[in-house]
């Protein structure tokens, strides 16, 4: 199926709810490697048990395809920080999110967001930079990863740059009124500090 092994297609298919996808993404070791080192498929993550949010997604996003789910993602824009992607999916036509971050309330989303906005907006708060900064602005509409197939993504050994250079180029949705985001305050200390609860060093 897809190109997987036996083996695989067996780990993926025991992946068979959101939330036992995001209890595999939480067993893993949190990719360190500098940025732009590493675009791991899926197949690559299972193997290494590493991955970062974008690897980690795009193994939400396969997972999901084996139980028959269309493999979404998202990629949430941010200015001065990091952006971040999420694997969505909808139940009873409600979104929810897969993810994983060193930011501890940068991760799991249950089913009961009426639109994407919202399930976006539900990441705003946690969504700061290591300096406090709050920096979510934007979102992109749901990019099916079937587009890749060309590539191989879910099993292919070369790094999955094609699917981060089109998130980064298609459009992207503003999150905040012009002019909010001149009026925001830092994350207090509490929260900070809660949402890097368990972080490794960056």
């Amino acid at each position: 199926m897809y190109g997987l092994t036996r083996a695989e297609t067996s780990l993926l298919r025991r992946l068979s709810t959101p939330d036992k996808v995001q209890a595999y993404l939480d067993g893993l070791a949190y990719n360190l490697e500098k940025d732009g080192e590493t675009l791991r498929s899926p197949r690559r993550v299972i193997r290494d048990g590493t991955a970062h949010c974008a690897e980690a997604a795009f193994l939400a996003a396969a997972a999901f395809r084996v139980s028959g789910r269309p493999p979404l993602v998202v990629d949430l824009e941010a200015v001065r920080d990091d952006d971040h992607v999420i694997a969505v999916y909808r139940d009873a036509g409600l979104w929810g999110a897969v993810a994983l971050s060193k930011f501890a309330g940068l991760r799991f989303r249950a089913s009961v967001y009426r639109t994407l906005r919202e399930l976006v907006m539900s990441y705003f708060e946690d969504y700061y930079s290591w300096d406090g900064e709050r920096t979510l602005r934007s979102f992109s509409r749901p990019v099916s990863l079937a587009r890749f197939d060309r590539i191989a993504w879910m099993t292919s050994e070369d790094d999955l740059w094609p699917i981060t250079d089109h998130l980064a180029t298609v459009a992207h949705v503003r999150l905040l009124p012009r002019g909010a985001d001149r009026r925001l305050p830092d994350v207090d200390r509490r929260s900070y500090e809660a949402g890097i609860h368990g972080a490794p060093e960056h």
